[in-house]
């Protein structure tokens, strides 16, 4: 594989396929923790380093311990406890190292161990480039979870943005809060419909 296909991978992932706008993963964090770009910011990043790493680590474990012993059919439930302990890890070094952007994130974080469009990239790796790649494909898996990273930030980067402007902004009484932050997340997602077919 070249280069060009990993940043394929990743700009697919990031712009046309993305996780929060396209395929409606991740939602949770995606409303909740992103009143502020600081803790926007900071959940991106949290989200970064585990879905790389879970990704690697799932697309190994699904490689050389479950389809060589066939028992594929754990898959779900063994991606489940590399997350968890990928998030603990996280968890432990944010209480240690910024205990102000763990308690931004306050319950958010945890939550990042059922966040689907973790768990959602991990089998779909498995499903997509596993299918194709083989073990080979191991890397690309990690380029498409990059990807599918930063895109992830970049969204509720951007949302979270535009919620602080909302904020100090002339918004009829029945719009304010959760139904303006539902409407702008829906022009964004039409302004992404876009961007198909660039690729």
């Amino acid at each position: 594989m070249t280069w060009t296909v990993f940043a394929v991978a990743i700009f697919n992932a990031m712009l046309i396929n993305n996780v929060i706008l396209k395929q409606f993963l991740g939602i949770c964090p995606f409303l909740g923790v992103s009143k502020k770009s600081s803790s926007a910011v900071g959940m991106g990043a949290a989200v970064t380093f585990v879905m790389v790493i879970a990704s690697f680590v799932t697309y190994a474990i699904y490689s050389y311990v479950l389809v060589p012993y066939g028992i594929e059919y754990i898959s779900t439930i063994a991606f489940i406890l590399v997350i968890a302990s990928l998030v603990q890890l996280v968890e432990m070094i944010l209480k240690k190292f910024s205990k102000p952007l763990y308690k931004s994130l306050g319950i958010y974080l945890p939550l990042i161990t059922t966040n689907c469009a973790i768990l959602g990239v991990a089998e779909g790796n498995i499903s997509n480039i596993y299918t194709n790649y083989g073990s080979s494909g191991m890397w690309l898996a990690v380029f498409t979870a990059l990807g599918t990273a930063l895109g992830f930030t970049l969204i509720i980067f951007a949302f979270s943005s535009v919620r602080e402007k909302l904020e100090s902004s002339n918004v009829p009484d029945a719009w304010k809060g959760v139904p303006i932050s539902l409407v702008v997340a829906g022009i964004m997602s039409i302004a992404f419909l876009g961007l198909q077919g660039i690729l």
